[in-house]
């Protein structure tokens, strides 16, 4: 699926033992679990609008494989071919790739193993395309850290990693200010301008998103999109009302 440029908003379905849950700031200890079902709730934002859908397999990125494979599949089905789904978690390999798109995704997000090894990225760019590759440059004081945010082990200067996954063919960064996750403290702007005027593709913001005005936020900065989670489960605004909301006219 070819996915459209005008700016999007991307809801986030993060699965913990098979159920939708969030944490705060990346930390297991601090996990709210949601009672609907992931199929279900990706059925409902796709009613609502949502034509990308952001799955996070977060026992996938504490292990490092991919965990959730059959949800991922059952998500698909739930939403049909009018939406995207998209898929990160534990994707360290070609194996685990090529398992989530054929799964069903429209695209696999990958961050560890890019990280480490940019190589990686541009084979898996040479065999899918850029469409359907996305990095995940998840920053915690300026740096670039992978491992299910657990360590930062071999973290590197977050500009350097999105130039150093440029360079390998990437042209969609999904950056999430960690201490802003699950918080509704605002997004990093600082960060996501600093981040665009590079000039190194697209930038989709991540982290502390809690009104339609910090939607309009981002936006206006020049990020493409942005990845909302807590505020639409607890009821912050609606997706109907932030998508309204990005497509009145600036």
């Amino acid at each position: 699926m070819t996915l459209a440029r005008p700016f999007q908003i991307i809801p986030a379905i993060d699965l913990r033992g098979g159920r939708v849950v969030r944490l705060r700031q990346g930390d297991f200890a601090q996990e709210t679990a949601y009672d609907i079902d992931p199929p279900s709730a990706a059925r409902a934002f796709a009613a609502s609008g949502a034509r990308i859908v952001h799955v996070v397999d977060l026992d996938g990125a504490r292990t490092g494989t991919p965990i959730h494979a059959a949800q991922v599949a059952d998500i698909v089905a739930a939403v049909g071919p009018g939406v995207a789904i998209e898929v990160a978690g534990g994707l360290r390999d070609e194996r685990a790739v090529t398992t989530i798109l054929g799964a069903g995704a429209a695209r696999a997000v990958v961050g560890t193993a890019a990280l480490r090894d940019p190589s990686f990225a541009g084979q898996l760019i040479r065999t899918h395309g850029s469409e359907r590759i996305v990095a995940a440059i998840d920053t915690r004081d300026g740096h670039a850290v992978g491992y299910g945010w657990t360590t930062d082990h071999d973290a590197l200067d977050t500009a350097a990693a999105i130039d150093r996954l440029w360079a390998e063919g990437m042209r969609t960064f999904e950056v999430t200010a960690i201490d802003r996750d699950g918080q509704l403290a605002g997004p990093d702007l600082d960060l996501y301008g600093r981040l665009i005027d590079l000039r190194r593709g697209s930038i989709v913001a991540s982290g502390g998103i809690a009104s339609v005005d910090d939607l309009r936020a981002v936006r206006d900065i020049g990020c493409v999109g942005a990845i909302v989670g807590r505020a639409l489960y607890e009821g912050r605004f609606s997706l109907r009302e932030a998508l309204h909301a990005v497509t009145d006219a600036r």
